[in-house]
């Protein structure tokens, strides 16, 4: 659960946050290296499916050549969780599905003064 007592502030973060989840699936929120960056902090890295850790720029140049290819990307997300990790950090995770390919997935996000930025993020394959 987000931070406070505040029920309708804890909505408010919740559906700020479950919105700009799957991380890097949602076209909406941009696929410009600046709307990239915009999003993850500048020391942000992640763990992949494969278990690789990957930083900022390794992320962003693969993302880049995946917009530019403009390819379907098939995707459904549900079982949505937030929990406040301490003030304006909070972890999200959900199930992201794709295809037959399952994994649970883990964003630390930070609100700012320029809107919320991921810090990490994390995938890791459901066993079949």
């Amino acid at each position: 659960m987000p931070e406070g007592n505040d029920p309708e502030e804890n909505d408010v973060v919740r559906s700020e946050l479950f919105a700009r989840e799957p991380l890097f699936h949602r076209p909406e929120w941009g696929t410009g290296r600046a709307d990239l960056e915009a999003m993850t902090a500048p020391d942000y890295w992640e763990v992949g499916a494969s278990g690789r850790t990957y930083d900022r720029e390794f992320v962003i140049g693969v993302l880049l050549e995946r917009y530019a290819r403009d390819e379907p990307d098939p995707w459904s997300a549900d079982g949505f969780a937030c929990r406040a990790l301490g003030p304006g950090t909070y972890l999200v995770t959900y199930t992201l599905t794709q295809g037959e390919r399952v994994t649970r997935r883990a964003t630390v996000w930070e609100r700012t003064s320029g809107g919320w930025r991921a810090l990490y993020h994390q995938g890791t394959v459901v066993a079949p």
